[in-house]
């Protein structure tokens, strides 16, 4: 379908030309152990995903239609160190007004890495700054509003105390960058990789029938409009070869007897999916 057509599907990422995520928000090891060998696509992001899949021995493709982005991959791959984008900017200034509100928040460090963050969690001070911050989220980003929970505030913190309990703070590089705004736990991320600026759906379609044995879309899946959720599925189809897994993640909520997945230590997403298209 031609660019340009208002009729055309629409990557709710498109348009996008800034460094929006400095680190990555995905807990790469799902994807390290879904993956069968071989040939793995990931979006590009922070380069972490990508990374961490080339340093596991897999033939990694990252792609991105940010092209800032892409560039920041780029960047980190070749052994640049991380920088703040829009998302930690974001994080920084609610942990900066927290920490106003709330003294015991100065000292998260020493409790992160000795004591229980999760009792800070119950601040009331917390919980008011989280709903007043994220109720208008469905406003600001229309095209994800079908996959932000009703009081996302409530929603986080109930996933944020959930992985504390699963994973120990002072070793989760996650618990560090939500709480503290610290990367304690990152390292060099360099790594060789194929990067590609593009739509994924688009170069999913181009490749060769069955070229990937893995694909992680992260949450690309929360946004589009289901004519591009269609054309993407169609596309990953396409480009996995028998036996591939396709990795997605999203901010919804579980439906009823649906499984959440894997246990990831991000500690954010509410449902990780790892399967096989049939």
């Amino acid at each position: 379908m031609a660019r340009g057509d208002p009729e055309a599907p629409v990557n709710p990422w498109e348009g996008w030309r800034s460094l929006l995520f400095g680190w990555g928000y995905e807990d790469p090891d799902v994807e390290v152990r879904a993956f069968p060998r071989g040939r793995v696509l990931a979006i590009a992001a922070a380069g972490e995903t990508v990374s961490a899949l080339a340093r596991a021995g897999f033939e990694v493709t990252g792609v991105d239609i940010n092209p800032v982005q892409l560039a920041y991959c780029r960047a980190r791959l070749a052994g640049a160190p991380a920088a703040a984008g829009s998302a930690e900017r974001l994080l920084a200034a609610g942990r900066a007004v927290l920490r106003g509100l709330d003294p015991r928040w100065r000292r998260i460090e020493p409790v992160i890495r000795h004591g229980d963050p999760a009792e800070l969690l119950a601040s009331r001070r917390l919980r008011g700054l989280l709903a007043a911050g994220l109720a208008p989220l469905g406003l600001l980003l229309p095209g994800f509003r079908h996959a932000i929970p009703p009081r996302l505030d409530r929603v986080l913190l109930t996933r944020l105390r959930r992985g504390l309990g699963r994973h120990a703070p002072a070793d989760n590089p996650w618990a560090w960058r939500l709480l503290a705004g610290r990367d304690e736990l990152a390292g060099d991320l360099r790594a060789p990789a194929t990067l590609v600026h593009a739509d994924v759906a688009d170069h999913l379609e181009q490749v060769p029938r069955g070229w990937y044995g893995g694909i992680s879309l992260s949450n690309i899946l929360d946004g589009p409009d289901p004519r591009y959720a269609s054309r993407l599925e169609k596309a990953v189809r396409h480009a996995l070869r028998p036996g591939g897994v396709v990795v997605s993640r999203s901010f919804r909520q579980p439906r009823p007897g649906e499984d959440p997945g894997p246990a990831d230590r991000s500690m954010l997403w509410g449902v990780i999916e790892a399967r096989r298209p049939v």
